[in-house]
């Protein structure tokens, strides 16, 4: 079976990848977001096991010293982690796989697998970005500036991706994901089509 393929994808919080995302699992078959385990408190509306795995700090650093994660890293005051087996059993099932990370986790995960491919997500503006962040309604205004900082350091990081989607028009941006997710199953190292090649062939 020929193995799933990682999709990398990256953003300044406030960019709409989280919704991006959620659009894209229900246009396209065969492809799983990762879960990530993170030690920052659930939002409203958040669930457990389906948004994050919500644990403790120290459950966190455990997993660290186990080697657990494929990546991990400290955001805004908090720890965010991807499962390495989960990533692995997906994978080795033919199954695409979505990673929800920041540059810092991309770059880990670029140097463990080769055949990823990375994407990175800019809005449109500063100022959209700071509107989005605002119209959330979850984070205090001095969160906010404190994302709105950290946001230049995070965009300077897009060159390093493999592709670049600007989140103006949802649609549009949604459509550009799709295209690249359906162009990568395209090429020859990720083709599952082994019986009729091998009939073809015959």
């Amino acid at each position: 079976m020929t193995l799933g393929t990682l999709f990398i994808i990256s953003a300044p919080s406030g960019a709409g990848k989280t919704s991006l995302v959620a659009e894209l699992l229900s246009r396209i078959d065969n492809l799983q977001v990762s879960v990530s385990h993170t030690t920052r408190p659930s939002r409203a509306g958040e669930t457990d096991g389906l948004d994050y795995h919500f644990i403790s700090h120290q459950k966190f650093e455990q997993m660290v010293k186990d080697q657990a994660f494929v990546e991990h890293a400290k955001v805004h005051s908090n720890y965010y982690g991807t499962s390495k087996e989960w990533v692995n059993s997906a994978l080795n099932n033919g199954i695409d796989v979505i990673l929800e990370i920041d540059w810092q986790g991309a770059d880990q995960v670029r140097q463990i697998f080769s055949r990823s491919s990375s994407i990175f997500i800019l809005p449109p503006s500063k100022q959209a970005l700071f509107e989005r962040l605002k119209g959330r309604g979850q984070d205090s205004d001095t969160v906010i500036e404190q994302r709105i900082a950290a946001a230049k350091e995070e965009m300077s990081h897009f060159a390093d991706a493999d592709y670049l989607v600007i989140n103006d028009q949802f649609e549009l941006a949604c459509k550009q994901l799709e295209n690249i997710i359906h162009a990568k199953r395209c090429e020859i190292d990720s083709q599952r089509h082994e019986k009729l090649l091998i009939d073809l062939l015959s």
